[in-house]
């Protein structure tokens, strides 16, 4: 992903865990609520179900197991947990600001004296 890219997951809180996935855009997930005929490859960026470990939001993001996806969902089949964390969860927007800063701070101070 590229720095100052906006970054859009759905999060759903679960009874054991935290699952996150990663979507298009906050409208895309708008659009197929109500007219779930638009194919999830449309809605969804990538096909990774993600776990925080409890950690809200935030945290390291994790693989879910299948044997988390069966606990929490009922199935380990990625389309339906897909389709579950969508109706379920919230859309949450945020700006990767990854490629601000200082590209070589080795340099030293980039002011004059």
């Amino acid at each position: 992903m590229r720095g100052n890219d906006q970054q859009v997951k759905v999060h759903f809180k679960g009874n054991n865990d935290d699952f996150i996935i990663f979507v298009e855009s906050a409208k895309a997930v708008q659009d197929w609520k109500k007219d779930s005929s638009i194919p999830l490859a449309q809605v969804v960026n990538g096909w990774k179900v993600f776990v925080t470990h409890k950690h809200g939001t935030q945290g390291v993001l994790d693989t879910a197991s299948k044997g988390a996806l069966e606990d929490e969902f009922g199935s380990s089949k990625d389309e339906e947990v897909v389709k579950q964390i969508l109706e379920k969860g919230t859309v949450q927007e945020t700006e990767n600001a990854g490629r601000n800063g200082d590209r070589n701070p080795t340099n030293g101070p980039s002011v004059a004296h």
